[in-house]
């Protein structure tokens, strides 16, 4: 691979940069920094620095970020500030997109990556990918909630849902539910088709991996190749 490639990939800059911080010393290959930007590299072999940060390749990246309300779930956006916006330098580059969505005002776990084979198993209907969610409704929740949730509600437009799973918490207004699609505002849908409505939403888990509790909201960490698979898994 080029030089100037898998700094421009890896990194996260144009290709013109990454020529710029090669001919201005600020990238080393094997300790040496005099070098062209077409110089040839194996990226799993050679040690690469750029301002004296080792960059290490992936092929693919997968992020967890725990979304504070008023960000959207999208690449770009005119008007409000993006997930993507929060990732760090050392996490930024070019590809990333998350993969699925949550609400503006929706907070909790939203997985990204430049993987599309992996979010596209992820998203499809077929794979049954559960997500759980930390839901506070304006009214207590009811007992018989437990057994309309499971027969799979019909919500507004005659939209017929998957059982769901909930779990009742010490606090009234506070349930844990279970999905496995995705539809347009489903969870707040989901309440509104047993008289209530949902005050605060914010997503915990997607398949097996859980939202990392030492992650503020807006901070975000790498997820692991060994943790990647439990994305897709079932696991309550």
């Amino acid at each position: 691979m080029r030089l100037d490639k898998f700094i421009s990939d890896q990194v996260g800059v144009s290709r013109s940069r990454a020529k710029e911080l090669i001919r201005n010393g600020s990238v080393s290959v094997g300790g040496i920094n005099r070098i062209s930007d077409d110089t040839k590299i194996d990226p799993e072999k050679d040690e690469i620095f750029v301002n004296s940060i080792q960059i290490l390749y992936r092929q693919y990246l997968y992020i967890m970020l725990n979304k504070p309300a008023g960000t959207i779930c999208a690449v770009k956006d005119r008007l409000s500030p993006t997930v993507l916006e929060l990732l760090p330098p050392p996490l930024r580059r070019k590809g990333l997109f998350p993969a699925g969505r949550l609400d503006k005002d929706t907070e909790g776990f939203v997985f990204i990556t430049d993987d599309g084979a992996l979010a596209h198993r992820m998203l499809s209907p077929k794979s049954h990918v559960e997500k759980e969610y930390e839901v506070t409704l304006e009214k207590p929740a009811q007992s018989c909630y437990k057994g309309l949730f499971a027969a799979g509600l019909t919500i507004d437009g005659g939209e017929k849902c998957l059982p769901a799973d909930i779990t009742f918490t010490d606090d009234p207004h506070v349930v844990r539910l279970v999905i496995c699609e995705g539809k347009y505002h489903q969870v707040k849908r989901m309440a509104q088709a047993v008289g209530n409505s949902v005050i605060h939403l914010k997503r915990v888990r997607i398949g097996g991996i859980h939202l990392d509790p030492s992650l503020a909201p807006g901070e975000c960490r790498e997820i692991m190749h060994k943790e990647v698979e439990e994305i897709c898994a079932k696991k309550r």
